[in-house]
């Protein structure tokens, strides 16, 4: 077992192994304040020649960390929140690149204490980098994270949860001792500049962590096992690309992306029929060789030439068109076309009663959350036939990217008390729809008529490099994504940057070309926001008539249980009068929601009810009981005066019920309020006398 205990970031910080886990291939204990992870990491040594990296990742938070019981009918943890998957894609895009091609292995983190102020999520890349430097894994590490915020314009690494409600910038940042490999993070609209200082920090503080790791793995590292891809036949090879090469070549150069997928499934067709006799049971080994072609055919032509698979140059953004106002039911919806790529943005306005309510190991206390954007990727949109199995870690992330970036314009919840959601349904996909998304969002809430500060917009960024020679491309295509060796998205608006999001192929990349690629968004970004102004320059002035009203009126706390009634009678009463909907806060502050004129009608309601009775004012009450000697009359909701009979008209009344029944509706005058706050009411000094 070995052990360093050392001082990071102004806290404890431990890491360990040998102790726990010891079947694993490698296992390591991260510590730091009172938050504990342990990553376990398992390899499979008899590994099929797969067509993709099979490489797995689970990060799974336990209730006990936080001393709690899940809640829910089995009382045990059950499927991963939109928080775990986000997690857990936070390590796999970090060490991910790092494998040789067609390893397996599986890398479990499990966090196991939960201190309430430290963040688990980059403990969890520490400890799987660690415990997969000391297995046998043959992995190009090691790397470590750290999360960056800015308070009053001091940077702070891994601040606690409590600095970053106060922090303008929130980044996860991993990386290994040369350069960063992976960004996750968002932003109040800081400039590129910030950002990269922003990422310095972040690297500064990573290499200082791999120096404590370092001691543990040098302590108790293994010898690495032997792995070597299986290659196929050399002259397989020669033949595929005397077949292929010119064929691939010409595919390649047509623009549109149909025409282009189907040309060159037709060339690995044929060629897998033609060799089929000279190379048997090698159909794998020749598709293989075929994608190997394109992957080179297409990045030496961008190298040399500077062209692009669409015929673009390298900084030039497809067609866009933006249509707003889509769907007439939708309280404000989108629609945003990028070359091949399109979502479709509705907007809802919801009340305190649609919030999500998040139980998690992080805070104390159930907490909620008032805005949410879900993010769909059907099959159709790539043309694709694929089994649907529930949302994806894919669209959990591209999600959660969306709506950090959206989240940085919505006005405060004090000023717009709505829960609001998005949904971006992807109905066609060639690059980068995490990005559209993001602008089709922006419009829908113009459309909706929230008022946002600004529009905010996406775009992503692609990087082909040999090691001499290095390109950054604008707006990536699907096939530049997959073929190519970055994708760094970043949204923001016509003043900084509000999400960011960067994973790379490559070992390492130099500060330079972050700080290009960074620009060049800048650039593609404000081109974007520009056509979007166009489409709708500012938000609607009004919200749509299907959604709901909502008023916030204060009354006093010592007079809530007059608006509540006994049992909830009053409050339940002026709901199902109104329609509308009554939220009350200890504090005195009253929500009130509902469509059309409901709220209105019920805030005056509740405005008659917290009304102090007024001697000498004129009410329009209702008649709740008669008696012999006069009627009951409420002229506030809840509070009931008595009209005497001699107050009915003028001249004599034999009986009450001779001018009014019960339930009627009449004027009447406060005359006066005795000492035990009871009322005399008068119609008859509201009647001229004849």
């Amino acid at each position: 077992m070995k052990r360093v205990d050392t001082n990071f970031a102004g806290r404890t910080l431990r890491i360990e192994s040998g102790r726990l886990a010891r079947q694993a291939a490698g296992s390591c204990l991260v510590q730091f304040g009172e938050t504990v992870v342990l990553a376990a990491v398992t390899v499979s040594e008899n590994i099929a020649n797969l067509p993709y990296f099979p490489l797995t990742v689970e990060y799974r938070e336990k209730a006990y960390a936080a001393g709690k019981i899940p809640g829910g009918f089995l009382k045990r943890e059950g499927r991963p929140s939109d928080e775990e998957i986000t997690s857990a894609r936070v390590i796999d895009r970090s060490v991910r690149p790092l494998f040789p091609d067609g390893f397996k292995n599986q890398v479990f983190v499990y966090v196991l204490s939960a201190d309430q102020e430290n963040d688990a999520d980059v403990l969890g890349v520490v400890a799987a980098s660690t415990a997969l430097s000391l297995s046998r894994v043959p992995w190009n590490g090691p790397i470590a994270a750290v999360r960056v915020g800015r308070v009053e314009g001091a940077w702070i690494l891994n601040p606690t949860f409590q600095q970053l409600e106060f922090s303008d910038v929130d980044l996860t940042v991993s990386g290994s001792k040369e350069s960063i490999v992976m960004v996750e993070g968002g932003a109040l609209e800081l400039t590129e500049a910030e950002i990269i200082k922003g990422l310095e920090v972040a690297h500064k503080g990573i290499k200082e962590l791999l120096g404590v790791a370092d001691q543990v793995v040098e302590a108790l590292q293994q010898p690495k096992m032997e792995w070597t891809k299986a290659e196929p036949p050399a002259e397989l090879v020669a033949r595929v690309k005397e077949l292929a090469e010119d064929k691939i070549a010409e595919a390649l150069t047509l623009a549109e992306k149909a025409e282009r997928t189907q040309a060159l499934s037709a060339i690995k067709s044929t060629i897998v029929d033609q060799l089929a006799e000279e190379f048997p049971d090698k159909q794998r080994d020749i598709a293989e060789t075929i994608e190997g072609i394109e992957y080179t055919t297409m990045r030496e032509r961008v190298l040399t030439a500077g062209e692009r698979v669409d015929g673009r140059d390298l900084d030039t953004v497809r067609p866009i068109t933006c249509e707003v106002g889509w769907l007439p039911r939708a309280h404000g919806s989108a629609l945003f076309t990028r070359g091949q790529t399109q979502a479709l943005a509705t907007v809802t306005l919801g009340t305190t009663d649609d919030e999500q309510r998040i139980d998690s190991i992080d805070v104390a206390q159930e907490t909620t959350k008032s805005f949410m954007l879900h993010y769909n990727f059907p099959p159709f949109s790539t043309g694709e036939v694929k089994p649907v199995r529930g949302v994806s870690r894919r669209e959990v992330g591209h999600g959660a990217l969306a709506e950090r970036a959206l989240q940085a314009v919505l006005p405060p919840y004090e000023q717009f008390p709505y829960t609001l959601r998005i949904v971006s349904e992807i109905l066609e996909s060639n690059g980068s729809s995490s990005m559209a998304t993001v602008c089709s969002g922006s419009l829908a809430l113009f459309d909706a008529g929230v008022p946002v500060k600004s529009s905010c917009a996406g775009v992503a960024m692609g990087l082909i490099t040999d090691g001499k020679r290095t390109a950054i491309l604008t707006d990536i295509l699907g096939t530049e994504d997959h073929l190519g060796d970055m994708d760094f998205k970043v949204a923001g608006t016509k003043d900084g940057v509000t999400s960011i999001q960067m994973d790379i192929k490559v070992e390492k990349l130099d500060w330079k070309v972050i700080s290009e690629a960074l620009e060049k968004a800048k650039t593609a970004r404000l081109h974007i926001l520009d056509i979007m102004q166009q489409a709708m320059p500012e938000p609607r002035s009004q919200l749509s008539k299907y959604a709901p009203r909502i008023i916030t009126i204060q009354i006093r706390p010592d007079k809530i249980g007059d608006l509540i009634g006994p049992k909830g009678k009053t409050i339940r009463g002026i709901q199902e009068q109104t329609g509308a909907q009554i939220n009350v806060e200890d504090t005195g502050v009253v929500t009130i929601s509902g469509v059309g004129e409901a709220a209105e009608r019920a805030r005056d309601m509740v405005s008659g009810l917290m009304q102090e009775p007024e001697v000498g004012r004129v009410y329009e009450g209702v008649v709740k009981s008669t008696t012999a000697f006069g009627a009951f009359v409420e002229i506030i909701p809840g509070v009931e005066g008595l009209l005497h009979i001699s107050e009915l008209q003028h001249g004599r009344t034999e009986k009450t019920e001779d001018v009014v029944k019960k339930g009627d509706h009449l004027k009447v005058k406060l005359l006066e309020v005795d000492e035990r706050g009871r009322m005399r009411l008068s119609r008859k000094a509201l009647i001229e006398k004849t």
